[in-house]
């Protein structure tokens, strides 16, 4: 039995795999071990999103090398041939492949690569899992996507959409909180088109999982706005459950209708605007979360005025910016780009614009009022979340899981500062 090291990054779907590895490794009679110094063996569950993920993925394959390695996740599967220029004799494991984890690993104890792409028929959900926070549960609820997206290689890793079954998920959520979760995750590629495959929906499953009688809160994943019309109405009344965070992610990417045509997202930059104002109508505190490319190929300064408009409009609580990459084996990737100058002066402007529209949306946080679940140890302290998922700290010292009464006091671009509230 080995001594086995997993390292894990990316979204929270590729969080929730390494913790399932973890779990198959100890049903396997392995042991897990907190650095690779100790390690027979090493893992590295990988993220190909971006340019600058993708080379910090090769700087750690390049680290971890020295001893047995299994490289997991969506790097080996959109990227085979880059893995394997940076260590001919990994392992490779893809997203879909986990139910081989064991067979792989001991293959590769043996000194044999094994490569195991190939998606199985396995559903992640009841999998045996070590949990990377104990307060979280992540479930995931589906696998691939519907959407092609010249920019992404998701596709090329995940497939195409295969959703869990809604009664095995809700099962999973009861396990997470019976193993003492106060929070769970429903996380996917893309949630809007949960179930559409099998004859459900998203508001459907939130709906079933928050019947659950025990006390939780859920935080509802990523979800594009391409699926948004087909369930806005359910999804806003399936929120009204006071389990439910009043929190969406639904990445825009660009404010201008061409780009967005030209990244075949399928929907508009009014589909997002529309999905924004409903939310806002029905929540006055809700938190928006959303994503923006700069710099895409065929993106004109018209077009990012575009979104720098959407943005004013919209004023997004959270804004994962980032500046366009070109990822081998997507469409756009082909196309002329734009000189780097621009995109990096383009970025700046958005970056100090949303800065901006972060913290005048947060100081109308300070006075309130409420209770906090706290959930996560950072560098900076605990830190909890409020009913709109909104990041809490306070200067008093509380436990992992602890749901106490907090006043804000302060606030800055990222976080609210509170104390518990007598």
């Amino acid at each position: 039995m080995a001594k086995i090291f997993v390292e894990s990054y990316g979204c929270s779907a590729s969080f929730a795999d390494s913790e399932m590895i973890s779990g198959l490794i100890l049903n396997g009679g392995h042991t897990l071990v907190e650095d690779s110094s100790e390690s027979d063996l090493n893992i590295v569950v990988t993220c190909s999103v971006k340019d600058a993920t993708a080379n910090k993925m090769i700087h750690r394959i390049k680290s971890l090398k020295t001893k047995p390695l299994v490289v997991a996740g969506c790097l080996p599967k959109a990227e085979k041939e880059t893995v394997e220029k940076f260590s001919q004799s990994a392992s490779l494991l893809g997203p879909n492949s986990l139910g081989k984890t064991l067979q792989v690993i001991d293959s590769t104890l043996k000194g044999r690569k094994e490569i195991a792409l190939e998606d199985s028929d396995l559903s992640k959900v009841g999998l045996p899992k070590v949990r990377l926070n104990p307060a979280v549960g992540i479930v995931e609820i589906a696998s691939g996507c519907m959407s092609e997206c010249t920019f992404c290689q998701t596709k090329i890793s995940k497939g195409d959409l295969q959703s869990y079954r809604l009664g095995d998920i809700v099962r999973q959520v009861k396990t997470e909180i019976n193993e003492g979760c106060k929070e769970v995750w429903l996380t996917s590629t893309d949630n809007g088109c949960y179930g559409f495959d099998i004859g459900t929906d998203l508001p459907s499953l939130i709906n079933a999982v928050s019947e659950i009688p025990e006390e939780f809160m859920i935080r509802v994943g990523m979800m594009n706005p391409m699926y948004m019309p087909r369930i806005k109405e359910k999804l806003i009344e399936s929120y009204d459950n006071d389990k439910v965070f009043k929190f969406l992610h639904i990445p825009v990417q660009s404010g201008s209708d061409k780009v967005l045509h030209d990244m075949k997202r399928g929907h508009t930059a009014g589909t997002f605007r529309e999905i924004v104002k409903k939310a806002r109508e029905r929540f006055p505190n809700f938190t928006i979360s959303t994503d923006i490319i700069v710099g895409f190929p065929s993106e004109t300064k018209e077009d990012f005025e575009k979104t720098v408009e959407l943005l004013d409009e919209t004023r997004p609580d959270v804004v994962n910016l980032s500046k366009y990459s070109a990822r081998p084996g997507t469409e756009a990737a082909e196309w002329e780009q734009i000189d780097v100058a621009e995109v990096k002066s383009r970025s700046k402007k958005i970056f100090e614009q949303i800065n901006k529209i972060s913290l005048e949306n947060n100081k109308k946080w300070i006075g309130w009022k409420g209770n906090v679940l706290f959930d996560e140890r950072t560098d900076e302290g605990i830190k909890g979340r409020n009913f709109a998922y909104k990041p809490v700290f306070v200067p008093e010292q509380v436990d992992i899981g602890q749901l106490q009464a907090v006043e804000i006091i302060e606030a800055t671009q990222n976080s609210l500062l509170g104390k518990i509230a007598s």
